[in-house]
Order: C-alpha cells, then sequence, then structure tokens
C-alpha cells in the first residue's frame, strides 16, 4: 500500500494568483511558508521551509477569494513534481502540494474603519497557534520514562 499525503499549517508568503486554463479551469497559485523551532545546546533553532501550493476548480476560487499575504492556512494534498525543459534545453523540476482540502485561518481581529459598528465589539479573536516543539511533553523538558507508565 502506498500514501501521498500532506498536512501543512503555515502563511501565505504572497497573494494567491488565480487563472484559468484553455479548458476553461481555474487553477490557482500560492506559496507558504511553516516554521519548526527546537533547542540545541540550550540555544533556540529556527527553520523555515517554503511550499509551492496548487488548488483546482473551487478550492482556487476560494483561495482567490478569501486568502491574502499573510494568511494562516491548512492544506490537505498530495505531493507532485513536475519536469520541463528551460530555453537553454535544461531539465528543471518543481515539486508542489497539490490541495485536496482546504481550511482558512483566523481573520484579523482589526476591523477596517469604515466596517466597524458599535455592535462588533466582541473579544478580539487570538491569531495564536500552539507551537509544539519537538522532543518536549507539555510539562516542560522532562522526558517520558517508560518505568512510569502504569500499565
Amino acid at each position: 500500500m502506498n500514501l501521498n499525503k500532506v498536512i501543512l499549517i503555515g502563511r501565505l508568503t504572497r497573494d494567491p494568483e488565480p487563472k484559468t486554463t484553455p479548458s476553461g479551469q481555474t487553477v490557482c497559485n500560492f506559496s507558504i511558508a511553516t516554521n519548526r523551532v527546537w533547542n540545541q545546546n540550550n540555544q533556540k533553532q529556527e527553520k523555515t521551509e517554503f511550499h509551492n501550493i496548487v488548488l483546482w476548480q473551487r478550492l482556487a476560487e476560494i483561495a482567490s477569494q478569501y486568502l491574502k499575504k499573510g494568511s494562516i492556512v491548512l492544506v490537505e494534498g498530495r505531493l507532485q513534481t513536475r519536469s520541463w525543459q528551460d530555453p537553454s534545453g535544461n531539465k528543471k523540476y518543481k515539486t508542489e502540494i497539490v490541495a485536496e482540502s482546504l481550511q482558512l485561518g483566523p481573520r484579523s481581529s482589526n476591523p477596517s474603519p469604515s466596517s466597524y459598528t458599535p455592535k462588533q465589539k466582541e473579544a478580539p479573536q487570538e491569531d495564536n497557534i500552539p507551537v509544539i516543539e519537538e522532543g518536549k511533553d507539555s510539562a516542560g523538558d522532562e522526558e517520558i520514562d517508560v518505568k512510569d507508565i502504569p500499565f
């Protein structure tokens, strides 16, 4: 059995670019950034990865309508690598995530002045996503010892 599944939560690095194919299908491209944070020798380390996302049909329309640079998004899909030859005859490759599912993150908690009315006085939405660091449990730096498991 084989599985090609990707699940990412990140922020858009640029506005979505919607296009229409000659056959009339809508396609949208954007990239997202994901961060990995860990401690090494008591020093906080961080690495950012950038992922190219491709959406088709209704997902492409939704992304181009509701997402913008900086938006948080959850993308589920599959990896796909395309190849082509550039004008010099060199073979080029690009690996992308073809989205099969999309979940929009929270909207900004600061409404624009033109859309604000007194009825909208609500608690501001949190724009934080919890960070789960590798090698740590929720209690801190301690690791679970197998001997402490009661079964």
